[in-house]
């Protein structure tokens, strides 16, 4: 048993079957992949993929219990590698944060300034990336802190920490006649809407609360960002509804929030990491950037495999 064959049955899991994809994630031969997998099933005396013709279609029990075993191990490989370069190069090395655009935009400029006057040796990489996307990234092993509102609590191997709480506010042009009267879902609704494409910033909390009060708003347009939002909010194709913090009155002077209530409740922006995934010193300093309660200690406990087990 070796550590390739424990890279192709994790590969393996990820391409979907496909040992072509496989063996070009991990730049090797077919031929290598499959002679790899024969010969680990040979010495365990168990098929670990369920098979149809030469096709793979997925794991056998023994080859599900594998995995979870091979993604521990290979978690700890990697383990092994930070923790020598904590020891070795202090304040050096690569720091991946994984974070979609509104926490990059508007959450995130002042903690990345301070952080990388206090280690300018440390290479930051911030990777834009779907909530869906940022959750694959942590859990193999490609970004080591991942920050959303969306998808990271509902992943077990995932621990998070609240962040930020905010809410969404409506925009719309100065002279809008939304501006004039109650801001009500009900006034709300009788307006054409623009705003976010499905899985991103809270826009399930949206659909659900027009949901809930019998409300079938007519969404013109989903973006990913609010600053495409705003864009079409200001060129009149709707009104806006937009996270709270993504709207400057001294930037933004083609649109205008509408004075209410917030109607759709409180949303919290989460910072995730991977259960067992070791982070360098550096790491630990710039979540406590993020929220000052999140000291090393405490995300050190909660990161440990044990208290999931």
């Amino acid at each position: 048993m070796n550590f390739q064959q424990l890279r192709i049955i994790r590969e393996t899991v990820r391409q979907g079957f496909n040992l072509t994809e496989v063996a070009n994630a991990l730049f090797t031969s077919q031929s290598g992949v499959s002679k790899h997998i024969k010969d680990l099933e040979d010495e365990l005396g168990v098929e670990l993929f369920i098979r149809k013709g030469k096709r793979f279609l997925g794991l056998t029990d023994p080859g599900k219990e594998l995995l979870i075993i091979v993604e521990r191990m290979l978690l700890d490989a990697g383990n092994i590698k930070r923790l020598a370069q904590q020891f070795s190069l202090r304040d050096e090395g690569q720091l991946t944060i994984a974070t979609t655009h509104t926490q990059a935009r508007y959450a995130l400029p002042q903690v990345v300034t301070e952080f990388k006057r206090a280690f300018p040796r440390v290479h930051l990489v911030l990777h834009q990336a779907s909530p869906e996307e940022l959750v694959r990234l942590l859990l193999a092993g490609d970004a080591d802190i991942g920050i959303a509102t969306e998808a990271v609590t509902e992943v077990p191997e995932l621990v998070s920490f609240p962040y930020y709480s905010w809410h969404h506010c409506v925009i719309a042009p100065p002279e809008h006649p939304l501006h004039r009267e109650p801001l009500t879902l009900e006034a709300l609704a009788e307006h054409p809407i623009v705003t976010y494409h499905h899985g991103f910033t809270g826009r399930a909390k949206i659909d659900n609360t027009f949901a809930e009060a019998g409300l079938a708003p007519d969404i013109v347009m989903a973006a990913l960002d609010a600053d495409v939002i705003k864009t079409y909010v200001e060129l009149e194709l709707g009104v806006g509804i937009v996270a709270s913090m993504a709207v400057d009155p001294r930037r933004d002077a083609g649109v205008k929030v509408v004075e209410g209530p917030p109607l759709f409740g409180q949303q919290t922006s989460r910072i995730a990491i991977r259960r067992g995934h070791y982070l360098r010193s550096y790491a630990y300093r710039f979540i406590e950037l993020c929220a000052p309660a999140l000291n090393e200690q405490s995300v050190r406990q909660a990161l440990s495999p044990a208290l999931q087990e």
